[in-house]
């Protein structure tokens, strides 16, 4: 923790991606309590929203401090910023940081090395959960656990839930990670834990699953999804959705994806979940979808699960219900030849609903 060290008594911002998951909060948590230890005041943001229902409920339960960014925000004030669970591709503070001037310091992240950022410090490793990465921090000695100290159970209690959400129930953990796990048991809260898990699906999700189920076409088993249009605070339904297919009988990868409004901008929002162990999925998601103007992959992820966003651009915005329909189709027949281009199937136009209207 030299690096720490060497600033101390300055001011961080963890820079988490736009829609924190859990592991990302909990990993947070941690850097931000280690920091303590060297006079680090460090400021937990995020760019977007948290709206999945365990998300909403780890926070409250656990009494987490996270500020959402907003432009008045003057991100001038810190001396360096950290990228947990991300490595800047996933968030839109990655250029407001830049443009205000903040150096990275520090990355730690368990996903592929994407490398936009320079920081001083990384750690970037194929590990289940970066959870687990500050775990090991921890059991290093970078803070000493009290089981009487409720900051420490919290903490203990959210990097149990991160790193247990992260591996799909431990399912697709490591020995690293089941070892993490271990050290943490004596100190979480199993109550509040058993809350946070046991937190009900909404009607909306439950109402995109529907679509999800609805509007799937399966193919070499592989379900793919359109569900249409949803609102920016709901977007956390997608890969609940995805998830959900999985479930299917003879289905090894789910895609599930819609266009997200959130005024009058508009992205392709979707994701992808696998139980197929030879599927590099960062791999597909970059190949099928490429990137944008200035080099940036619009998808990626880690070995079970992954992501993309594709800004819609000037097309943009709410007309009539016509229209709305019309612009549906035309990108939900796009997105879905070029994942079934991917996985061999050189006429997936033909199977998109475009051509049946």
């Amino acid at each position: 923790m030299s690096l720490l060290e060497a600033h101390r008594g300055e001011q961080h911002i963890i820079a988490l991606q736009n829609f924190p998951d859990p592991d990302a909060i909990s990993s947070a948590m941690a850097h931000r309590l280690i920091s303590a230890e060297y006079g680090i005041d460090v400021d937990i943001v995020y760019d977007g929203m948290i709206s999945h229902q365990e998300n909403l409920a780890m926070v409250r339960l656990l009494d987490i401090e996270l500020k959402r960014y907003h432009k008045e925000m003057d991100l001038r004030k810190y001396q360096g910023s950290v990228f947990i669970d991300n490595q800047g591709t996933t968030t839109t503070l990655t250029e407001y940081l830049r443009e205000a001037g903040i150096k990275p310091l520090i990355v730690v992240d368990h996903h592929e090395r994407q490398g936009i950022l320079e920081p001083e410090f990384s750690d970037i490793r194929k590990i289940g959960a970066t959870a687990t990465i500050y775990t090991e921090y921890i059991r290093d000695g970078a803070l000493t656990l009290d089981r009487s100290n409720p900051n420490h159970v919290r903490l203990c209690t959210a990097l149990v839930h991160g790193l247990r959400s992260e591996t799909n129930g431990l399912i697709k953990a490591r020995e690293e990670d089941f070892l993490a796990a271990a050290f943490l048991a004596r100190f979480v809260d199993q109550s509040l834990l058993s809350e946070i898990l046991n937190v009900r699906r909404s009607r909306v999700v439950m109402d995109v699953i529907r679509a999800a189920l609805e509007n799937r076409e399966i193919r070499e088993n592989y379900s793919i999804s359109g569900v249409g249009y949803l609102r920016y605070e709901d977007r956390d339904a997608i890969p609940q959705a995805a998830d959900f297919l999985l479930t299917e009988e003879n289905v090894h990868t789910a895609v599930v994806y819609g266009i997200i409004r959130d005024g009058e901008r508009e992205s392709i929002v979707g994701s992808l979940r696998t139980s197929k162990v030879t599927l590099n999925i960062d791999e597909f998601l970059k190949s099928a979808l490429g990137k944008d103007q200035q080099g940036n992959f619009f998808g990626g992820g880690k070995h079970d699960a992954g992501g993309f966003e594709i800004p819609i651009g000037f097309l943009s915005g709410a007309y009539d219900d016509e229209y709305s329909k019309q612009k549906w189709r035309i990108y939900d027949a796009q997105v879905k030849r070029k994942i079934l281009d991917k996985i061999g199937f050189e006429g997936a136009a033909k199977t998109a609903r475009l051509t049946e209207e």
